[in-house]
């Protein structure tokens, strides 16, 4: 117990008494105060074990005048019996550094002590028609009667979801309205984070295959820690975006594909693995520390640009602007991941580009459609312009069971995308 503690439990046994405390305060006010001038050059003592730290002026500590945290009575006194709360005032030949500023006047402690007693005499004598007052409050309310007729809602009066009781499905990328403004930003920006098409060429360690097996194992991994379509994308584009850049050993190849789906986790899924996780799944091939420094070093290579247009969104917006069913989707995606296995020929093509030519291609082998006029105003892309990409795009497909990577396809057999893997690619397509 500190000093302070000690005075005021005193205080509350010796001065239970109104009429006993007046008199001894005022036989000790003025003794205390010359006790105090006269020690006021003295070091400061011990209080309980703890020196007492007096205030501080120009920098300088001053002795305390209270060594023992004692509460230093004044020449006017506080009458109050709630010992929780004091009343000060400071003499006036000294000054502190911090002062309590209280907005109740000097006089408020009396008056309330006078009201005290008229209080809980009150309080006594009308406790029973409290008790009634509670009693009625306690009461269970009345259950409220609806008309059957009537057709009460509690959802949030701005939820357009359901329109006159039938349910409309939200869809966060329809939006009318900006959809060209969206399709613009994208191709702008396709062109700012498109990595360079003969960048493998340069790099003097690393080969296509090796490429296509980390691409493959990603795969993998999105499957495994059920990440979105998007994610894989965009830790495909980082990766291809640092090797422009950057000569890497195949011994690091797969810390840097780690590292970029590590970062599109972050920036994608709302509950991306933990980095645990990732260092888990290299089979402990890197340490935590490794793949964070990894993970800083790609940030710095891309310049923190993550928000990078894929051949997934570019899909969604053409599947927005000109529906076809599901199959047909599907297929399209299906497309559109079995090229970013192989980086030649598809980085010589834009994602916008490589979308328009898995959806020309899944149109096509499941409705013998095309390219439809739609979309042709929407992304100013003609048949003839994109014809170099559907055929390359053609022959990936026609080749893909023979591919030595099959981790897509075996993706692409599952119910969830209705099975398209197993559709056999057309030897030719017959666009009109």
């Amino acid at each position: 117990m500190s000093g302070v503690d000690r005075g005021l439990s005193s205080a509350a046994g010796e001065y239970h008494n109104q009429e006993n405390m007046q008199r001894r305060l005022r036989g000790l006010a003025k003794p205390r105060a010359a006790a105090n001038e006269n020690q006021e050059n003295l070091p400061p003592k011990q209080a309980g074990g703890r020196t007492v730290l007096g205030p501080l002026q120009n920098n300088q500590r001053i002795k305390n005048p209270n060594p023992r945290g004692i509460k230093q009575e004044t020449t006017q006194s506080c009458k109050n019996e709630d010992f929780g709360r004091s009343c000060y005032e400071n003499p006036p030949t000294r000054k502190t550094s911090f002062q309590i500023h209280v907005d109740e006047p000097e006089a408020a402690c009396t008056k309330k002590t006078q009201v005290v007693p008229v209080k809980t005499k009150a309080i006594a004598e009308d406790s029973p028609t409290i008790n009634n007052a509670v009693a009625r409050l306690r009461q269970p309310l009345a259950t409220i009667d609806m008309p059957s007729a009537m057709d009460v809602s509690f959802d949030s009066p701005m939820d357009m979801s359901v329109v006159e009781r039938e349910e409309k499905p939200v869809d966060v990328n329809e939006v009318p309205e900006y959809a060209a403004e969206i399709h613009t930003y994208l191709r702008e920006m396709e062109i700012k984070t498109q990595p360079k098409a003969g960048y493998m060429k340069k790099q003097p360690d690393i080969t296509n295959s090796m490429r296509a097996i980390l691409v493959d194992w990603l795969v993998e991994v999105g499957e495994e820690y059920k990440l979105q379509n998007e994610t894989l994308y965009l830790a495909v584009n980082y990766i291809d975006r640092f090797l422009s850049s950057m000569s890497v050993l195949r011994g690091k190849l797969q810390l840097v594909g780690t590292a970029a789906m590590l970062l599109a986790s972050k920036f994608e899924e709302i509950y991306p693995p933990e980095v645990a996780e990732f260092v888990y799944i290299t089979d402990d091939t890197y340490t935590k520390k490794q793949l964070l420094r990894m993970e800083h070093l790609v940030l710095k290579v891309l310049s923190f640009d993550l928000a990078a247009p894929t051949i997934n969104q570019f899909l969604t917006q053409y599947f927005l602007n000109h529906s076809v069913n599901k199959q047909v989707e599907s297929l399209a995606m299906y497309l559109g991941e079995l090229s970013l296995v192989d980086s030649e020929p598809s980085l010589k093509y834009l994602p916008s580009q490589m979308a328009a030519a898995a959806y020309i291609v899944a149109n096509n082998t499941v409705t013998g459609g095309s390219w439809p006029k739609s979309l042709i105003e929407r992304t100013g892309y003609s048949l003839e312009e994109l014809m170099p990409c559907v055929e390359d795009l053609h022959q990936t497909y026609l080749s893909a069971a023979q591919h030595a990577q099959q981790s897509v396809r075996e993706k692409y057999k599952g119910p969830k995308y209705l099975e398209v893997a197993n559709i056999e690619a057309p030897t030719k397509l017959l666009l009109t």
